[in-house]
């Protein structure tokens, strides 16, 4: 692997600096915090740079709250100063990662995403009969400072760079010397680049044809279940021996034109379609929606917008759950209708009338 270098100078450029704020403060300049550090924007940047170049940049501070979605993370939010300095690492440092990571993993990464994972994933699904499901256990808490910060210095030769590093690292553990925290935009690149090491293994040494990963979400198609069950054998003892990290006790394989269970969909050789948890999350947010208009804490214009935006992501990619999303639609405009009759029902009646007539 060759590593890539004169990377620091880069990150301290005022440039990169400007441009990281901008992209820290997307969507948050009514904040406080936004507009305290947009007032002596330039000197702020210009101390950020000389505290970074001293190694006194201090990590660590953030707040931390608790989200059900659907089940329970905690979730640490740096401070602006501290996003600011995560951005302007990323600007140069994700290209880096970027070229390191195989073609078939989706998280974090330009032109990828969940919905090229998705239909990646059925095409391997019409190409291999059997499929097996891996879920790390607790990955986000199980990752190792001391790999992690060790496999950063097979991919920068930076010691400047490193030394930053280092601390982001550390700054957050779920016990000693362990841990990144989930809502930090450095810990989503570490946590992928770190199971890419799991990737080439997947692709060098097990030689699977078929492969998709999602962050810590791992899909491996094969030919026979027999085939999956030895590769399950080796991928155990690969994960706990080299990267620390353990499966979750109920990996799963079956034949691909059951469906599987992805991303919030379940997909199947020749469609897809919303997963059981995905329509009770869908169900639950509409629902959720319809209580806070009926409270008068949203107007009906944020309650379409929202609804809106739920439905495009339940269709998107053309999941075939048409039937089930215009139901949980005419139950939650009839709802509305009878609180306050006219107003809002017809806003949601014209959202319902907008999706298409099918669905392939």
């Amino acid at each position: 692997m060759r590593r890539a270098g004169q990377q620091f100078d880069r990150i301290i450029e005022p440039d990169n600096l400007l441009r990281a704020f901008f992209r820290a403060s997307r969507g948050k300049r009514v904040r406080a915090e936004t507009r305290e550090f947009a007032v002596a924007l330039h000197t702020r940047l210009e101390t950020m740079a000389e505290q970074v170049c001293e190694g006194t940049f201090p990590v660590g501070r953030s707040r931390q709250f608790v989200i059900h979605d659907p089940k329970r993370r905690i979730i640490t939010a740096p401070c602006f100063e501290e996003r600011v300095m995560h951005h302007a690492i990323m600007n140069v440092c994700e290209p880096v990662f970027e070229r390191w990571l195989i073609y078939d993993t989706y998280a974090c990464r330009v032109g990828k995403g969940r919905l090229k994972a998705l239909a990646r994933a059925q095409t391997f699904s019409r190409r291999f009969p059997w499929f097996l499901k891996l879920d790390i256990r607790h990955y986000f808490d199980s990752v190792p400072h001391e790999a992690l910060n060790s496999r950063l210095q097979r991919l920068f030769k930076d010691r400047p760079l490193l030394e930053l590093l280092e601390p982001i690292v550390r700054s957050h553990r779920a016990t000693v010397g362990v841990g990144l925290p989930i809502g930090s935009l450095t810990s989503q690149h570490f946590a992928n680049f770190y199971l890419g090491w799991f990737d080439r293994f997947a692709k060098e040494h097990l030689r699977a044809a078929g492969y998709v990963r999602y962050m810590d979400d791992i899909l491996i198609w094969g030919a026979t279940r027999g085939e999956l069950r030895q590769a399950l054998a080796r991928i155990s003892e690969f994960l706990f021996d080299n990267l620390g990290l353990t499966l979750k006790p109920t990996p799963y394989w079956n034949r691909s034109v059951h469906g599987v269970d992805f991303l919030g969909a379940r997909v199947f050789p020749s469609r897809m379609v919303l997963n059981r948890r995905s329509r009770v999350r869908f169900r639950r947010k509409l629902h959720s929606i319809e209580l806070e208009h009926s409270r008068g804490e949203i107007g009906e214009l944020e309650m379409q917008q929202r609804a809106t935006s739920l439905v495009e992501f339940t269709q998107a990619g053309g999941l075939a759950s048409w039937n089930f999303r215009r139901k949980v639609l005419e139950r939650l405009a009839a709802a509305v209708e009878r609180l306050e009759p006219g107003e809002p029902g017809r806003e949601l009646d014209q959202l319902r009338q907008e999706l298409p007539v099918r669905e392939p």
